[in-house]
């Protein structure tokens, strides 16, 4: 970073340029020392253009120096502008959460510098930003809630309003205090559902031209790849796999980093994380995919296939082995996180009507399912057993969500600490509370939902769809004849076959990532886990298309 400060200093840039501009509260660096090495890209590769043309003797195209460099510097700072809305969209996904966390606090204890630093703790950049805003009005009559606020007035106005008005709460009356709160509830939620749908509307026509030429068109003219030599078309293996395994899959990716990139809302996963999957085992299911694939390919299918077989099932049985843990952690994590609003509520009734949060969690546990009746009877029990608090039970060493690591469900039990000390008016709060999570839930879904027809469309064509029409595309050329046009004397079945097939495994990974990213955000885990699980699905697929194709029309 020195290095670019360096460049920094003596560039003559004074600006910003607009897109950088952006999203330069998301790039955690210096912006102009981050914009001052993309601009010192484009000077190297403008200089290694100028002196290959010069040592190549091709001064005609020496010119085109000044266009490589600016290329290439348009084409970093490109880079730089999509990791800082990556990440401005996943940062904006935990507004719901903060603003939530604000207006709980508020509920029960209506003092902004309480709802400020409850809120503060939000996991994500947007917590982090307030923790530096309430850090520094310590010790003054402020909050930090205002200039936090102010911050976010033209890159979120739904967030501005939302703080605004939370903040303005604590000074209300309180009969009207429970209202405004719930107009700054209803003020993020609704700015994140319009963000969202906007996102749905702008990525749907992307989303198509990228199955239309990324996958659908391209697939379509294998079956055509034979006949292109009597077309005076050059259609040589080296050319099939540059083009079906560089250049597309390239294109692709290009593509969909473009469209996470632009999407302006992206809700974060839970931090679950699982160690328990030994990169031994991981390791060991692989080989014995592979090697079970190889050898049931080599029995039942052509003999170009084991090696097809052995890299799809054996990438994919370990990318699953490999986070299956972390997926069924997040998996139990969702399921208590659903569970949340009907829990508050049922403990909320019981504080009203007087009875003590500790005996209200220990009931509500009776009445609950799955494992949200397992966390609450866990946490009573461990209250009941070691006489500590209600938060310590749920927080604590060894806690009730040690192993559910959810933060609305922290969130939750920090609440019932609180309430544990404030009787029965707390009650109603929690109520309200419980409210306030299914509104969340209600969004969330419909963002999800509004991507959906974008998502399971590029899902099912990365597990099914694609390698599907390869595998039929690819009986289907070598119908048209077995000829040598495609390199190497070998026969063209077999060299097209694993071309196409090592396209339709990339597909598997790009489209399965972008899909995923587009609809959960990039999380390694989910990712990896669904990836894992489109390999195993297309290669499975893609062999038996090829197979069943090659069989129905030999027999016509």
């Amino acid at each position: 970073m020195a290095a670019a400060r360096g460049l920094a200093s003596v560039s003559p840039r004074e600006s910003l340029p607009d897109p950088v501009r952006d999203v330069e509260p998301f790039l955690d660096r210096d912006a102009r020392a981050l914009v001052a090495v993309t601009d010192a890209i484009g000077v190297f590769a403008g200089l290694c253009w100028a002196i290959g043309a010069v040592a190549f003797g091709r001064l005609s195209v020496l010119a085109l120096a000044v266009v490589a460099g600016y290329g290439a510097s348009l084409l970093a700072r490109g880079g730089l502008v999509a990791l800082g809305n990556a990440r401005r969209s996943r940062t904006l996904g935990t507004a719901p959460t903060l603003v939530g966390r604000a207006v709980l606090r508020m509920r029960i204890a209506p003092t902004a510098e309480d709802a400020a630093a409850f809120a503060a703790e939000t996991r994500g950049r947007l917590g982090d930003r307030l923790a530096d805003h309430v850090a520094r009005a310590r010790g003054t009559p402020a909050s930090g809630l205002g200039p936090f606020a102010d911050a976010w007035r033209e890159r979120f106005p739904a967030l501005h309003r939302s703080v605004t008005i939370v903040e303005a709460a604590a000074d209300a009356p309180p009969d009207e205090r429970d209202r405004t709160l719930d107009r700054a509830t209803d003020a993020i939620l609704e700015g994140t559902k319009d963000r969202a749908s906007r996102a749905a509307d702008s990525l749907r026509g992307p989303a198509t031209a990228l199955y239309a030429f990324g996958v659908l068109l391209p697939l379509a003219l294998v079956s055509v790849l034979p006949a292109a030599g009597a077309a005076g078309v050059e259609a040589t293996l080296p050319v099939v796999v540059a083009v079906y395994d560089l250049l597309l899959p390239a294109g692709l990716i290009c593509a969909g980093g473009w469209l996470l990139s632009t999407r302006p809302v992206a809700f974060p996963p839970s931090t679950a994380q699982s160690d328990t999957t030994r990169p031994v085992l991981c390791v060991a299911a692989g080989v014995s995919a592979a090697l079970s694939g190889w050898l049931g390919a080599r029995a039942a299918l052509a003999p170009w296939t084991p090696p097809l077989a052995a890299v799809g099932l054996g990438a994919g049985a370990s990318l699953l082995v490999r986070y299956r843990p972390t997926v069924a952690v997040r998996k139990r994590t969702s399921e208590l996180e659903n569970a949340l609003p009907d829990a508050l509520y049922l403990v909320g009734r019981r504080v009203s009507d007087g009875i003590a949060v500790e005996r209200a969690v220990a009931d509500a546990a009776d009445e609950l399912g799955g494992i949200a009746g397992e966390t609450f009877e866990a946490a009573a029990r461990r209250q009941r057993q070691l006489r500590v608090g209600i938060e310590t039970a749920f927080l604590g060493e060894h806690g009730a969500l040690e192993t559910v690591p959810s933060q609305r469900a922290e969130s939750a039990a920090r609440l019932l600490g609180i309430a544990a000390g404030a009787g029965p008016p707390a009650g109603r709060a929690l109520v309200e509370t419980a409210d306030h999570l299914n509104e969340l839930q209600r969004v969330e879904r419909e963002a999800h939902r509004s991507l959906g027809r974008v998502t399971s469309t590029l899902s099912n064509t990365a597990a099914f769809f694609g390698p599907l029409v390869g595998g039929a595309t690819v009986a289907l050329a070598d119908s048209v004849g077995t000829t040598d046009a495609l390199g190497g004397g070998a026969p063209e079945t077999a060299g097209l076959g694993l071309a196409i097939g090592a396209y339709v495994l990339l597909l598997a990974v790009v489209l399965t990532a972008i899909s995923t990213g587009l609809g959960r955000g990039l999380d390694r885990a989910t990712v990896g886990y669904r990836i894992g699980a489109a390999l195993c699905t297309a290669t499975g697929t893609y062999l038996v298309a090829v197979s069943v194709t090659t069989s129905v029309s030999g027999g016509l």
